[in-house]
């Protein structure tokens, strides 16, 4: 207990010395940690030009993934005013089958991330791509609310498993360097399919029957993405890792599995948390934003759409931007900075009743809000066992999302409940400050979690997944030791050292070896 209080001392005071942790490689292929004050990273192009064909063609792939199943999930909270006429039910009743969906995508997560790690990231994911799209159809062909549920249900299933593994599967290759941008721009991956999905919706308009054109548009977009997948070879780095874990077999992998559990369990408690205040704020602030505008605001299906879209876009921008920035001030001086800001720009967010109004302070907001979850990808791959990357990145999103499923209900429910007046005096129900004091709320706990975290920025991912899945079970008389996690050794020796550092990142080497 008491070098988990100091790790968390030296974590928050970290926060307030401008030199950062990190960790590079040096010329023998020794990964050591470091502590320098922060450089400004290259120009982008220049990190974009570094990345190899190759590179580039599992990075899409893995962000189109991603792409997909935002858009799906955003179909169903674009459209909840639709559904609820169709299906003759209240919005309340409709955001049910958002926290179904939300609820059982920590199952999807655990099944297809461990198919992930054991099997590699191409087949689950296909499969997983195509039963997305079935079960959109599906959707569409749903004749009652209880099928409608039951349908979206199984999607959460579905939807679950792509996280985890088109995030491992994009970011272990990238160069360390460039890692910041890209996962900025692979998170926003979200963004741009509410964005889409916002475009559809003002395209096909709002009658009640066209909600069924943007399911279809989703089942073909999923099953388009799963033959892509299809047709691209299976990762180097993870080739590489099953090499060397030739001859070991579900035992070993479920032995590896608990030892991981076993010995980290800290780190896996400390993600699911930060993902928590992460999906709560960012359901929060906008899946009921539509309907915030519309009800609370007047403005038309269209007005309400073309500000929904101008929103992403200032989110897509923000992600990125704190993803590279992200490179230079640390991972979790960018969360916590991000988090400060959404709390300053929720007046400009919720009180404006113009269009034009609305319009710039959900940009502005969710350049902030989408800033902090630019960082995501890369810090959960970056503090994660890399043997089980892809379960431990998707099983801590998606649990984080379990506990925040009720949010959209909540936000409903307690909206409808009460009423006050809007600007042309009428009586509307309270989405904005119902929205407006959860969104502070847990930005507030975002601050103080991601002030306590570990930071790891620059640790080797392909070194670490590569090397050490096959390490995980020969190895386990060091503090750590079974973990599947890379070695860091001291400039002055090859052996392995527990190190001890203090506050201000100094490396001291304890005088017993271990």
């Amino acid at each position: 207990m008491s070098t988990t209080v100091q790790n968390v001392k030296e974590s928050v005071v970290a926060l307030f010395h401008w030199r950062t942790r990190g960790y590079y490689l040096d010329a023998e292929g020794v990964q050591r940690e470091t502590c320098e004050t922060p450089k400004l990273p290259p120009n982008p192009l220049k990190l974009i030009r570094k990345i190899t064909l190759r590179i580039w063609i599992t990075y899409t792939i893995g962000f189109l993934a991603w792409f997909a199943d935002a858009y799906d999930f955003h179909s169903l909270s674009i459209q909840s005013v639709k559904l609820a006429k169709h299906f003759n039910t209240t919005k309340s009743q409709v955001s049910e089958a958002i926290t179904l969906t939300l609820l059982l995508r920590s199952v999807g997560a655990a099944i297809f991330g461990i198919f992930a790690d054991y099997f590699g990231r191409k087949y689950p994911m296909v499969i997983n791509m195509w039963l997305l799209g079935a079960l959109q159809i599906g959707t569409i062909y749903s004749q009652t609310f209880q099928q409608f549920l039951a349908v979206r249900a199984l999607f959460g299933l579905a939807m679950g498993g792509v996280y985890g593994a088109a995030a491992s599967m994009a970011l272990e290759s990238v160069p360390s360097d460039a890692r910041g941008l890209m996962s900025g721009i692979f998170q926003q991956g979200y963004s741009l399919g509410y964005v889409i999905a916002a475009c559809i919706n003002l395209a096909v308009g709002g009658d009640v029957a066209s909600w069924q054109t943007m399911f279809w548009v989703g089942a073909a977009l999923s099953f388009f993405v799963g033959t892509l997948r299809l047709i691209c070879p299976e990762s180097k780095e993870f080739t590489e890792s099953r090499k060397l874990n030739k001859g070991q077999g579900t035992a070993d992998f479920r032995k590896n599995f608990l030892l991981m559990l076993k010995t980290e369990w800290g780190i896996c408690v400390y993600a699911v948390v930060l993902m928590t205040w992460l999906c709560w704020i960012s359901h929060t602030s906008q899946d009921s934003y539509t309907t915030f505008m519309i009800v609370g605001k007047s403005l038309s299906n269209s007005a309400a759409s073309r500000t929904s879209i101008l929103m992403k876009s200032g989110a897509c921008i923000g992600g990125a931007i704190t993803g590279y920035l992200s490179q230079w001030c640390g991972r979790r001086r960018a969360m916590v900075i991000t988090a400060l800001l959404t709390i300053c720009l929720i007046p400009a967010w919720i009180l404006p009743n113009s269009e034009a109004g609305l319009s710039v302070g959900s940009f502005l907001l969710q350049m902030n809000v989408q800033g902090a979850w630019g960082v995501v990808p890369i810090y959960l791959a970056e503090i994660s066992p890399p043997a089980f990357r892809a379960l431990f990145i998707g099983v801590t999103y998606q649990l984080g999302n379990a506990i925040s499923s009720p949010s959209t209900q909540i936000v409903n429910e307690l909206a409808e409940r009460h009423h006050i007046k809007d600007h042309l005096g009428r009586q509307v129900e309270a989405y904005g400050p119902v929205m407006a004091i959860m969104t502070a709320i847990f930005a507030g706990l975002l601050v103080v979690t991601a002030a306590v975290g570990p930071e790891k920025k620059g640790i080797s991912l392909q070194r670490g997944l590569a090397e050490d899945t096959g390490q995980a079970v020969r190895d386990t008389s060091v503090k750590g030791g079974g973990l599947p996690f890379p070695r860091t050794e001291t400039a002055n020796d090859s052996k392995s050292f527990e190190l001890r550092r203090d506050v201000t990142g100094r490396t001291e080497l304890p005088s017993k070896v271990v």
